[in-house]
């Protein structure tokens, strides 16, 4: 469809629906998306594992990194508590907001090569180390991701307000004052 165009009645699952589109925006070229590739370290903190302990170790595997005495990839296979540890701790291809905004933060500082001090998440404790970053389109099944969550999230919140309608009506409040 073309700007200010009406589609033919469409039937969906809440009914039937007639669309006029009113602007497209980001037609004929989107803005590239920055991803980058890396890997990390994951040390959990738990009672056996404190948090000081957990950057303790995390900061001697990162001086036997950038010494140049190990491999990030080997220790991150002895050492990481994540189901990356046996890929070396390589993850795929990260798009913003995949990950926390924590983790985030610590690898966009960061230059490709470059090891990143511990960095605290609801996880524990990581070590990232950047490979390589590019810039990409999103593509056509990312697009389809992002709009089904956004989706899901709409309907989560129209469910909830719902939910509040109904416990609203249900509720009965009687408020009495006590004369003496």
């Amino acid at each position: 469809m073309n700007p200010g165009e009406v589609s033919e009645p469409l039937r969906s699952p809440a009914g039937f629906h007639i669309l006029q589109l009113v602007e497209r925006r980001g037609a004929g070229g989107e803005a590239p998306v920055r991803q980058t590739h890396m890997r990390h370290i994951l040390i959990r903190t738990n009672e056996a594992v404190s948090e000081t302990e957990a950057r303790r170790r995390l900061l001697d595997l990162r001086d036997r990194i950038v010494s140049g005495g190990a491999d990030f990839a080997e220790l991150a296979r002895v050492h990481s508590d994540d189901g990356t540890a046996a890929r070396g701790g390589e993850l795929d291809w990260v798009y913003p907001g995949d990950t926390v905004p924590e983790f985030e933060r610590g690898y966009e500082e960061l230059r490709i090569g470059e090891v990143s001090p511990p960095v605290r998440t609801p996880f524990g404790y990581h070590l990232i180390q950047v490979l390589e970053r590019r810039s990409s389109d999103l593509s056509p099944e990312r697009r389809r991701l992002v709009a089904r969550q956004a989706l899901r999230e709409r309907k989560a919140d129209e469910a909830y307000q719902e939910w509040l309608r109904q416990l609203r009506d249900q509720t009965y409040v009687e408020l009495r004052l006590d004369e003496r």
